[in-house]
């Protein structure tokens, strides 16, 4: 691998010392390196020779240096920076940890933010690139928990910002989500970019006083958050991470527990499924619980405890699971639309419903996941055309579990035509889980007549 010298090659002590710190060998860094960079289709051969050179002055070129920080932050649990490493080489290295911090003072964190969404409407090629990093899920969780509220957050800018400002972002992000509900992030993810980097970064800058200021955050937290799981939708895990955090920040900021346990426990939750963490899953719902006790709704605490369910059922921990459901289930039959924010309104029966088939399929509860994936179909409008897609393809999941094909195949087969107008990553993952099923079962004729309609209908070749 080819390497450049730091100036002086003078021994490289911080790397040393984090090394050591991590209890890790030189061999076992090289292995986790190499590990890290398969998972982006890098084709990395260090061993404990290239360790060696990394600490007598060299460096390595590409993206080798931002593995190394996320393979350490993973190893001591908590975010560590290019500039710890000794490797700092350029806006670029600093780039690189852009998005990943819950940063305390709210002016330092707005601009935290606005640098991440510019970054990305620039498409910086460090963030498409990035995986999930254990540590900066479970970092800002811990930095939310404990964090003071915000006693501040007027500021004098130069354009003056109304509250019709706010409720424009506001109803624009309702729209955007509207939009990405029926045809899939891959198609609506960047006018959405375009509104945080042009429109909110242009009130955030502005000038307003303490009423509207907590508005403000609070419009720009959702429409964050929004993106986030634009980012999780498109592919790309390790940017949805970023947004989260962000959108994380804000809501503090707008003095919004509710809604940070939201975005914890659901969104940050989501990608920790999605990136093969359970435990920490499990872990981000209760840190949301726990930070808005006796501070949310009840539909709020049924999505926190259907989280938690989630997570239990992901480590196979049936007897947990059971209990978090329940209490989802008792949460939400005390919950009044009327008095509920309107950011939670959208989790209704038929998403818990949805929730809890996932939670019975991970179980491998067959029964019970066919019929709460097919009341959560009964109860998903038309136009939530991705949520309706991914539950056709569980409940076939659910059917192929139980080796009852020709349900399963048929259940999938209505999905494709609903596949072909959307452009979501999400979507042909649970396509792809479901052909995998398949395989033990390839010679039966409703199989084959499913393999049959997925060629006919181009969706994995659009």
């Amino acid at each position: 691998m080819a390497a450049r010298r730091i100036v002086g090659r003078e021994p490289n002590e911080r790397l040393q010392a984090l090394i050591e710190e991590a209890n890790c060998s030189n061999v076992g860094l090289a292995r986790r390196v190499n590990m890290r960079g398969a998972e982006r289709g890098l084709d990395l051969r260090y061993d404990k020779t290239s360790v060696s050179r990394w600490l007598r002055g060299q460096q390595p070129r590409g993206m080798t240096p931002f593995i190394i920080t996320e393979v350490l932050s993973d190893k001591l649990g908590r975010l560590v920076s290019i500039e710890e490493i000794g490797m700092t080489g350029g806006r670029r290295h600093q780039l690189s940890a852009t998005g990943l911090a819950f940063i305390p003072d709210f002016r330092r964190a707005v601009e935290h933010a606005c640098d991440l969404w510019q970054s990305d409407a620039a498409r910086r090629n460090f963030l498409t690139g990035s995986g999930v990093l254990v540590s900066a899920l479970l970092g800002p969780s811990r930095d939310w928990l404990i964090a003071e509220p915000d006693t501040e957050v007027s500021h004098s800018g130069e354009n003056r910002v109304s509250r019709a400002d706010t409720e424009l972002l506001g109803q624009a992000t309702q729209n955007l989500a509207d939009l990405d509900h029926r045809y899939g992030s891959g198609n609506v993810r960047p006018v959405a970019v375009h509104c945080l980097n042009s429109v909110a970064t242009t009130l955030l800058r502005g000038s307003y006083d303490e009423a509207d200021g907590r508005r403000l955050y609070a419009a720009a937290a959702r429409l964050s958050e929004l993106v986030g799981y634009m980012a999780l939708d498109d592919g790309r895990a390790g940017l949805a991470q970023r947004y989260y955090i962000q959108a994380l920040r804000l809501s503090q900021a707008a003095g919004d527990r509710g809604f940070g346990g939201y975005i914890m426990a659901v969104g940050m939750g989501h990608l920790a499924a999605v990136a093969g963490f359970p435990r920490e899953v499990t872990q981000l719902a209760r840190v949301a619980l726990e930070g808005t006790r006796g501070r949310i709704t009840p539909a709020v605490q049924a999505c926190l405890y259907a989280a938690e369910a989630r997570g239990h059922a992901l480590t196979g921990d049936g007897p947990a699971y059971e209990l978090a459901a329940g209490r989802a289930v008792e949460a939400l039959e005390r919950s009044d639309p009327a008095q509920e924010p309107d950011w939670i309104t959208r989790f209704d029966r038929a998403y818990l419903a949805d929730e809890l088939a996932h939670c019975c399929v991970d179980l491998h509860r067959h029964q019970p996941a066919v019929r709460r994936a097919e009341e959560a179909l009964a109860g998903h409008p038309a136009h939530r055309v991705r949520r309706r897609t991914i539950d056709l393809l569980l409940l076939a999941t659910a059917h192929a579990q139980a080796h009852r094909m020709e349900e399963a195949c048929g259940a999938a087969k209505q999905a494709l035509p609903l596949l072909t107008g959307l452009r979501s990553h999400l979507g042909l993952r649970y396509l792809r889980n479901f052909q995998e099923r398949l395989l033990p079962f390839v010679r039966e004729a409703s199989v084959r007549d499913f393999h049959d309609s997925l060629e006919a209908s181009g969706v994995l070749t659009a």
